[in-house]
């Protein structure tokens, strides 16, 4: 994943938390208690698993190719028509259940965006050597790589986020990519540091302790799927967070909100990363589509689709949302769940 679409994730993410409190400027501090931690790699271990079968699978690449048949289709077909699709993704433990998280809320979600025109070679050029130019704008005030390797990079970013109250993390990032053949890749993105600021952009400047801050992130891994199709290439990311919970009544008020900045900013980020792409892929290596798809692969501006509605970035989505991704399950390893396997 390039550093910019890390970025937008990450912003997702502190946006959705920025809204949790009733009252962000009063919120107290929370901390990140132990059962809150296991909860949360006993989601990412299950969802793991799962995206590791799937990586592995003769059946599909993509996560939207495990939705019956019918329905991969319906959104294989939105993607390549220059729609972003986006659902909310729910993971269970093997027993089918869901996975309970005492004093905090994962967040988990699905987009898929069409590159036209784009090959990739270039694509995952592009993911394995970012150009940190393209992550630099009002809230990222920090950019840079710490650690490059043959197959995985740590990036530090420094943001910053204001609506509704004012967050400044330092964070750090390891991503590691994989490739599957001539038409297939994938990168996962894990962060290994999340440090709420006092006093930023001070001479009094410091990190407040990891997991003991206002929680409206404490963890953030992402999912990245690429694949060459006819007449450029579908990207697919997948976001899991944690941030701090909410009571029980007041989530039913918080959750919808949350879920409808998320959605939103999901799409924002894989639009965004569309025209990036397209703009900087060169033109020499470009995927010439057949005529009988030049109709399906011109961008919609903007437009996300959740299965039976148009969700617009100034709007909230209409329609009903895609169903559930398959209840499976997973560890958080690191990357050793997720590392590159022979197909079957």
């Amino acid at each position: 994943m390039n550093s910019r679409a890390l970025y937008d994730t990450l912003r997702t993410i502190l946006l959705a938390g920025a809204i949790l409190p009733a009252s962000a400027a009063r919120l107290t501090a929370a901390e990140l208690r132990p059962a809150t931690l296991k909860a949360w790699n006993a989601y990412v271990e299950a969802s793991e698993q799962r995206i590791a079968r799937e990586l592995r699978s003769a059946k599909g690449f993509l996560a939207l190719d495990f939705q019956p048949v019918a329905q991969a289709a319906l959104e294989r077909q939105a993607v390549l028509a220059g729609e972003i699709t986006v659902k909310k993704m729910d993971t269970v433990d093997p027993a089918g259940e869901k996975i309970p998280v005492p004093a905090g809320m994962i967040h988990h979600w699905r987009g898929s965006v069409f590159i036209p025109g784009a090959n990739l070679e270039d694509v995952v050029s592009r993911v394995t050597n970012p150009d940190l130019n393209n992550t630099r704008q009002e809230d990222v005030l920090r950019v840079s790589v710490l650690e490059r390797g043959p197959d995985y990079l740590r990036i530090y970013l420094k943001l910053q986020r204001s609506k509704f109250v004012t967050v400044v993390y330092n964070t750090e990032h390891t991503v590691k990519a994989c490739r599957y053949g001539k038409s297939q890749a994938s990168s996962t993105s894990v962060a290994t540091k999340i440090a709420e600021l006092e006093m930023p952009n001070s001479d009094r400047e410091r990190e407040k302790p990891e997991g003991q801050d206002r929680g409206f992130l404490w963890r953030l891994n992402s999912y990245w799927r690429y694949e060459q199709a006819a007449g450029g290439v579908i990207v697919e990311c997948e976001s899991i967070s944690l941030s701090r919970g909410v009571p029980a009544l007041l989530e039913l008020v918080i959750r919808p909100l949350i879920d409808s900045t998320a959605r939103e900013s999901m799409c924002r980020t894989l639009d965004s990363m569309r025209g990036r792409l397209a703009r900087a892929l060169p033109h020499k290596n470009t995927v010439t589509a057949p005529l009988s798809q030049a109709s399906k692969i011109r961008p919609k501006a903007l437009e996300c689709v959740p299965l039976r509605g148009i969700c617009h970035a100034s709007k909230r989505c209409r329609g009903t949302a895609l169903q559930s991704a398959p209840r499976t399950t997973a560890r958080n390893s690191g990357f050793r769940s997720l590392g590159c396997t022979n197909r079957a």
